[in-house]
């Protein structure tokens, strides 16, 4: 019998390539490795080096190609789904966003269906923190089975909370869905968009490195060709973070950032009002070592971004410091940085573009009214800064979760949607089965068919509501499962209804 075969999506990406590094020394060893990646310029530059490695497969194609993705299914026996279209891209692209993440995931799931592989096949997607978006304070620690909530204008996580669905209800046998948190490393210190002040100051976030992000996906390929990934890791979803070390919020983040430059006082650089307060993504995670446990994949803390992050500097640090030194430095280099934000910031998701052209919808998202950024002090040591971190506000799922999962009863499933503002419609259930879809109604009298560990486990709920808009508000008062996580960020009143312009319904392919 020979060895198993691997199937990576998106090996030119930031996380696929260092999977592809990381994975290098067990191509050919311990499995073989197909890789499909579109046909340029830049992945022959990356890829073309390697044509004579022994158990690698270079295939030049597209996710969106049938065949293409057919003969790579026919070929592996099993898929890392690493390829994205992300942002800040995808919130210039709703439409592409949508097309290429759920349509690829789509495709490669048909594809093994299609096959006769669904009881065989094994399936790793990566999804995003994005999907359960703001959780600001006081609900910053998360875990999977929260609310599903992509932030307001976020076509990115919307694509990939479509996406996921998908897999969970596939009828696979062997599937996971990863939430890949917040990537640090190079290509994080490069980003250059207005995308960068929708990340709050008091927001948080548990980091992993795109270094170990790689040894996940290389870890579990080894432990999976070897035999020893227990059967238990199939059939959920995780949440990928780096741990304590990659906890950190963004005002933290950014003075020891900026102490490095030599700024000792950093509202010489920071503009409370050009941050939004809310409406980003990101949490503490309460159950990240679960992830870990299977994969053993963390060894990189926050310092590894800072080192990058400097590195990237180059010869603005050195110059950055002896100018800071200076009597009135701070504010000068101050100026100089600031002033290289101007353009960001006036781009067409830039903050400040938002209160320029009054765009009231994204000024209520971002900040809940124009009184209330009104209201924001000039200097960031004067704002009321968050600092209980260790607080952990619980979010109850609606069902008794002590329980073994083979002792899930029907009881338990029509208490959940009760829960979460509906009711379930099905009368009976195998108990402890999970996977096979029930009859819900939800609260806007929406029916739909969904599995437990969709709803349960996954956080997800009623799709239609998903697909036609943002009405978190109005979903708040009549959903007490989801009220959890927008009551305490958001004032009674706010019922706006944001409509969105694209869903899975969209995509043909």
């Amino acid at each position: 019998m020979g060895r198993p075969v691997v199937f990576m999506t998106g090996a030119g990406g930031n996380m696929g390539f260092e999977s592809f590094k990381a994975m290098f020394p067990d191509i050919g060893v311990k499995y073989d490795l197909l890789i499909l990646v579109r046909d340029s310029d830049k992945n022959h530059k990356l890829f073309d080096q390697y044509e004579n490695k022994n158990g690698l497969i270079v295939k030049y194609g597209d996710l969106l190609n049938k065949e293409d993705v057919s003969e790579c299914i026919r070929l592996s026996d099993l898929c890392l789904h690493i390829a994205a279209f992300v942002s800040p891209q995808a919130d210039y692209y709703p439409e592409k966003a949508m097309h290429n993440n759920y349509g690829s995931t789509k495709n490669l799931i048909d594809s093994i269906i299609e096959q006769g592989k669904k009881d065989t096949y094994k399936f790793v997607y990566i999804g995003t923190v994005a999907e359960t978006g703001d959780r600001m304070p006081p609900i910053h620690w998360g875990r999977v089975g929260d609310p599903i909530k992509p932030s307001m204008f976020d076509y990115y996580a919307v694509s990939k909370v479509a996406a996921e669905r998908y897999v969970i209800e596939s009828g696979l046998k062997y599937w996971v869905s990863l939430r890949q948190t917040g990537i640090i490393g190079p290509n994080m210190a490069k980003i250059r968009d207005g995308i960068q002040f929708h990340n709050c100051l008091d927001n948080v976030l548990e980091y992993c490195s795109d270094r170990d992000s790689g040894r996940a996906m290389a870890n579990l390929c080894a432990f999976e060709a070897k035999g020893s990934l227990d059967e238990s890791f199939w059939g959920h979803i995780y949440n990928i973070g780096g741990g304590e070390r990659c906890r950190i919020d963004t005002y933290s983040m950014y003075k020891i950032l900026y102490g490095e430059l030599g700024f000792t006082d950093i509202d010489h650089v920071i503009d409370p009002k050009v941050n939004a307060t809310r409406n980003f993504h990101g949490q503490y995670y309460l159950d990240s070592d679960k992830l870990e446990n299977y994969l053993h994949f963390r060894s990189d803390s926050m310092q590894y971004f800072y080192d990058t992050y400097l590195k990237e500097l180059g010869a603005a640090r050195p110059f950055g410091r002896l100018i800071c030194k200076l009597p009135g430095g701070q504010k000068l280099m101050g100026l100089i940085i600031r002033k290289t934000f101007d353009k960001l910031l006036d781009s067409e998701h830039g903050t400040r573009r938002f209160i320029r052209d009054d765009m009231e919808d994204h000024i209520e998202a971002y900040w809940g009214s124009k009184k209330k950024w009104e209201a924001l002090p000039e200097k960031a040591s004067e704002m009321d800064h968050f600092t209980d971190w260790d607080k952990v506000v619980h979010i109850d799922h609606g069902y008794d979760e002590t329980k073994p999962e083979s002792e899930l009863s029907i009881e338990d499933v029509k208490a959940a949607a009760k829960f979460r503002g509906g009711e379930c419609l099905s009368d009976a259930m195998n108990k402890g089965d999970w996977s096979t879809r029930l009859e819900f109604r939800c609260a806007f009298g929406h029916t739909f068919k969904a599995s437990p560990r969709l709803i349960l486990e996954g956080g997800h709920w009623c799709p239609e509501c998903e697909r036609k808009s943002w009405n978190y508000g109005r979903r708040a008062k009549v959903d007490p499962f989801f009220a959890q996580v927008w009551v305490p960020l958001h004032d009674e009143d706010e019922l706006r209804e944001y409509p969105k312009e694209v869903n899975e319904m969209d995509v043909d392919i």
